[in-house]
């Protein structure tokens, strides 16, 4: 029974130091895995298109790419 309480009181001692240090980011990120920030919606739009963006990016640098090794490969 003794080594219970002293594990709860190890326990109760440990809580304190557990501060909360919430950052503006960190909190954004919360805010947006539960659906809670303001103007969610739009905020998730502009995420889309961000992302498709960076998705059209790298399509036209893969379609580059294969245009430069098909010269490459008709100029030899």
């Amino acid at each position: 029974m003794k080594l219970n309480y002293l594990f709860a009181a190890a326990a109760l001692a440990f809580i304190p130091a557990c501060e909360k240090n919430e950052t503006p980011e960190v909190k954004e990120k919360i805010d947006d895995a539960l659906d809670r920030r303001p103007n969610e919606e739009l905020k998730d739009a502009g995420e889309d298109i961000k992302d498709a963006a960076k998705d059209a990016g790298n399509d036209v640098k893969d379609a580059a790419k294969d245009i430069k090794e098909d010269v490459k490969d008709a100029t030899e």
